[in-house]
């Protein structure tokens, strides 16, 4: 069976390593992108070269019809989908909770988790073998966050994540029995675009000495992880974290 993968979030960092790793291991890959197009049709154009299969489509996957489109430009360009990463997902700028306003948990939220639960019910109506599928897995992008806190910095953002550890755990428990395996993975400090968005793009040097290992981690080493989890190497592995975090 055509292996068919959707990674949200894949123009850079973590979405984009994945897309190129899955796309190495014979998916099939779409990528979804909210605002840069170029980067996302850059990473197209690096799996395409290497002889894979990739699109890539606009969605803001807070939005509920975003989600609908995107999921049929899926069915429309490749088939039946196999796979599913959540990994798009936002942080706002570093702040206590006593400085967040009620608009800015709002974004946080259906981005993070509304965002998780829209894709996820797409794939689990196509993959479970209780609506006609043939089965899949579904990675979601958590972070080590969750288990943190990241107090005086991003508390909301922590607080989302842990939210996606209890959805997987649920979704997982959920639709064992139907084919479909979910897991995530839990990353730490990365190298990623994601900080600037934060306000501090140089934030993992900043921290990095915090991490037992003394360093920064790389899109790369998070990918490997979730591509495991997406094999048949992980067949027996559902409901379960891989924290790739350096030992924090």
């Amino acid at each position: 069976m055509k292996r068919v993968l959707l990674v949200t979030g894949g123009s850079r960092g973590i979405g984009a390593a994945t897309a190129r790793l899955a796309a190495l291991s014979g998916y099939a890959v779409c990528l979804s992108y909210l605002h840069n197009g170029d980067a996302a049709e850059a990473v197209v154009g690096d799996i395409r070269r290497a002889g894979g299969m990739a699109m890539a489509s606009a969605a803001d996957v807070s939005v509920e019809d975003d989600v609908l489109r995107l999921f049929k430009c899926v069915d429309d360009a490749f088939g039946p989908l196999t796979a599913l990463v959540n990994n798009a997902g936002i942080l706002a700028g570093q702040a206590r909770v006593e400085q967040m306003d009620a608009a800015r948990l709002a974004r946080v939220f259906a981005t993070n988790v509304t965002g998780s639960f829209l894709c996820a019910r797409e794939a689990v109506r196509r993959m479970s073998t209780r609506n006609g599928g043939a089965g899949g897995a579904i990675v979601n992008i958590s972070s080590a966050a969750a288990r943190l806190g990241s107090p005086g910095e991003y508390v909301d953002y922590a607080a989302s994540k842990g939210a996606i550890d209890t959805f997987t755990l649920g979704l997982a428990k959920e639709v064992a029995a139907e084919g479909v395996r979910v897991n995530a993975v839990r990353p730490g400090v990365i190298y990623t675009d994601i900080h600037a968005s934060g306000g501090e793009p140089e934030r993992v040097d900043r921290v990095k000495d915090s991490v037992p290992m003394k360093r920064g981690g790389y899109a790369d080493e998070v990918a490997r992880a979730v591509v495991w989890l997406l094999s048949d190497e992980a067949s027996y592995s559902t409901g379960t974290f891989i924290d790739v975090s350096g030992g924090r």
